[in-house]
């Protein structure tokens, strides 16, 4: 696996957390939130088995991707680190990770206690329960093809889908115009289509019934989810209150911790200034919810 820790020399004086990516996704792509939170903590971000410089474990690479050997991927990987507690932010398919993550002690055929303890978990632009009624599909042809592409016609090939990562009033405003070009240009490379394919059988394939439940309560929750996101419907971040009662929506408002509104896409860190991103962050890691009102 190919990782980075941003911010190391905070470790073993803050506590790390840990940014799990969503489905196609590569560790770079967390670059404008990863940098800004290295400035006071540990940040793992790492590439997903058979994506950007991680490996498969076999030459043929025919690895059973599910959902599950996600989530043992980056349990192994934080043990390997000795880290004993850290937060974990799951966006997208890494927001079911994350939930899977959580629930490795209650697997019915190899219940694997935790190496580390979890104390935050932030859920964006995800969901908690399968797709099998609706499948998630990628808004892109997946047709493999022997052409060899030039870098344009790449882009090109990939413009549906990220562009189905913001809304309309982001992607046409000039202000945006140079980071969707720099997000067209990363696009292009590290993301094997026959590996993507197997994230998204895995992203339809899981299920986590009857397991919320078991979720302890001590572990802390923030919902993020923009009411623009055109991959994730925003319902889905009502389904996850549901299924955790205990967990927090991010709040509107105008203090650290808060956001103006709700009126983001599904790249939600892409929106608003940094600070405000990591602000909420900090603030939910440090005191598990806004700060008070004087």
């Amino acid at each position: 696996m190919a990782y980075e820790v941003l911010g190391s020399e905070y470790l073993g004086h803050r506590q790390p957390i840990v940014l799990i990516g969503g489905m196609s996704s590569l560790r770079g792509d967390w670059e404008r939130l990863a940098t800004s939170l290295a400035h006071g903590r540990p940040v793992l971000v790492f590439d997903h088995r058979g994506m950007g410089d991680s490996t498969f474990s076999t030459p043929a690479k025919d690895d059973d991707i599910t959902i599950e050997s996600l989530a043992r991927d980056i349990v192994f990987l934080v043990d390997a680190l000795q880290w004993k507690e850290v937060s974990v932010c799951g966006f997208s398919m890494g927001g079911v990770i994350a939930q899977q993550i959580l629930f490795l002690p209650y697997h019915p055929q190899n219940p694997s206690p935790l190496p580390f303890r979890v104390t935050h978990v932030l859920l964006t632009g995800t969901f908690s329960s399968g797709l099998r009624d609706k499948p998630f599909r990628l808004p892109i042809n997946t047709s493999p093809s022997a052409t060899r592409r030039s870098h344009e016609e790449k882009r090109e090939l990939t413009r549906p889908i990220l562009e189905a990562s913001f809304d309309p009033q982001w992607l046409t405003n000039p202000v945006n115009a140079q980071r969707l070009d720099w997000w067209l240009d990363r696009m292009t490379s590290g993301r094997p289509m026959h590996t993507i394919l197997m994230q998204l059988r895995a992203l339809n394939s899981f299920n986590f019934s009857g397991l919320h439940n078991k979720i302890p309560q001590d572990i802390q929750f923030l919902v993020i989810h923009g009411e623009l996101d055109q991959l994730v419907p925003f319902h889905r971040a009502q389904d996850i209150l549901r299924r955790i009662p205990w967990a927090k929506p991010v709040e509107i408002g105008g203090l650290p911790g808060q956001v103006e509104n709700l009126a983001f896409g599904h790249q939600w860190f892409e929106y608003f200034d940094i600070q405000v991103w990591r602000d909420v962050v900090e603030t939910f890691l440090s005191h598990g919810g806004t700060i008070a009102r004087l």
